[in-house]
């Protein structure tokens, strides 16, 4: 790998951003790249944006990533892919659940959910990979594993094999909820 690839993970707090990227940070490190993970950011309580850095090259110096410079967005919510597609290179991908969430403003009945974010990101030539990852947790076993289903779909992009990603799961899942992530994990990839 020539150069460092630049990976920014989205959402909302509760979704599971943390084990995604864990999840990345492991499967490259243990394929011998240097990886830094940055904290979340944001308002990691339920319910607040978040946003995670995951840097991966041959030497990586710092977690952050700045405005164009991201090849991955991972987005958990379709408003919260719209606003980091400022830090996607223009060459970079949107991969995103097409959920809504509604955040503080439109709850308080102050503004109006956006609507058809994925069609506008098109229309300005982002590359988007926008679908129902929630339906296909909910298929796994579980909503709250939307983020396996990112990882699956994001997995495709990257040289490691099906047995790889799922070694790592199984080194980072607790046992009780291994086989519904595994599941999840699969549906994001095979989708």
């Amino acid at each position: 790998m020539k150069e460092n690839i630049n990976i920014m993970i989205v959402g909302v707090g509760g979704q599971g951003s943390l084990l995604a990227s864990k999840l990345l940070g492991k499967i490259f490190l243990e394929n011998g790249y240097d990886v830094k993970v940055s904290e979340v950011h944001g308002m990691s309580q339920r319910g607040g944006s978040v946003l995670t850095y995951v840097r991966v090259g041959e030497k990586v110096y710092s977690p952050i990533i700045d405005e164009g410079e991201a090849d991955y967005v991972i987005s958990f919510e379709i408003l919260e892919a719209a606003r980091a597609a400022k830090y996607l290179k223009k060459d970079g991908k949107i991969i995103s659940n097409l959920q809504e969430i509604n955040p503080m403003p439109v709850v308080a009945g102050k503004a109006e959910y956006p609507v058809s974010l994925a069609d506008k990101m098109k229309d300005m030539g982002i590359d988007i990979d926008a679908f129902d990852a929630l339906q296909l947790a909910e298929e796994a076993g579980s909503s709250k594993a939307v983020n396996l289903v990112l990882m699956g779909r994001l997995s495709k992009h990257f040289g490691f094999s099906e047995e790889e990603w799922i070694e790592t799961i199984e080194k980072s899942v607790p046992a009780k909820f291994l086989e519904m992530n595994k599941k999840a994990f699969r549906l994001g990839r095979d989708s």
